[in-house]
């Protein structure tokens, strides 16, 4: 076999178990804080949850953003390296990329706010009054990437085993990335709505994911 061809098989298969070992770390912390963590905040005590996001969230939240900017930057990386094609991987692509931005973008800089305004307050300070405002805007980003990995997922694994998602028509494409888009842009400026509890935003994942895949499949 080609040298050449052995160490790009060889380089391609690094940045796959990169990209999956970041990806696990990433997914499955964010899947912590909105199935566990979040669920555990509405049940305790102001001075529980006061320690836990001032000990336990910055450390989580570590390992959680760069999780995710190992995940995106390795996934970057092997589309270039194995010219990936299909537009189930490429929609993939989109809302894994999406997802990425809003936890730079949008979930890490309120979260700070929140933790600084929980370290202030045990200094003997005074609550910031952004923080409740920064905490709303990042767990709307948090419910809406986990609403994305659940078709982000179903798109990343069909592109080798599902052959009808690896062309589509314009229109398919047009309308995926319009819901796409809509759901985003209300990561960014809209409200929770289903997705307030555990069992809808899972729920609403599900259908996202039959909607995008219909899109495809029928258009």
């Amino acid at each position: 076999m080609d040298l050449a061809l052995l160490q790009g098989n060889a380089l391609a298969f690094i940045l796959r178990w990169i990209h999956l070992l970041a990806g696990v770390t990433w997914i499955g912390l964010l899947w912590y804080f909105n199935f566990v963590q979040g669920e555990y905040f509405k049940e305790a005590d102001g001075s529980s949850k006061s320690d836990a996001i001032r000990k336990l969230v910055p450390r989580a939240l570590w390992w959680f953003r760069w999780g995710a900017m190992f995940t995106f930057l390795s996934g970057v990386a092997l589309l270039a390296v194995k010219h990936l094609t299909g537009w189930g991987i490429l929609l993939g692509g989109i809302l894994g990329t999406l997802m990425f931005l809003n936890v730079w973008l949008i979930i890490w800089p309120n979260q700070k706010i929140v933790i600084a305004s929980a370290n202030k307050v045990a200094e003997g300070g005074e609550a910031d009054p952004a923080a409740a405002g920064a905490l709303a805007k990042a767990g709307l980003a948090s419910r809406t990437n986990t609403l994305f990995s659940i078709p982000m997922l179903f798109f990343m694994a069909s592109s080798v085993h599902l052959a009808q998602l690896m062309t589509a028509s314009t229109v398919a494409k047009v309308v995926s990335l319009l819901i796409v888009l809509a759901l985003e842009v209300n990561a960014i400026v809209g409200k929770q709505g289903p997705m307030t509890s555990v069992k809808g935003v899972i729920h609403m994942g599900l259908l996202l994911t039959l909607v995008l895949y219909l899109a495809v499949d029928l258009l």
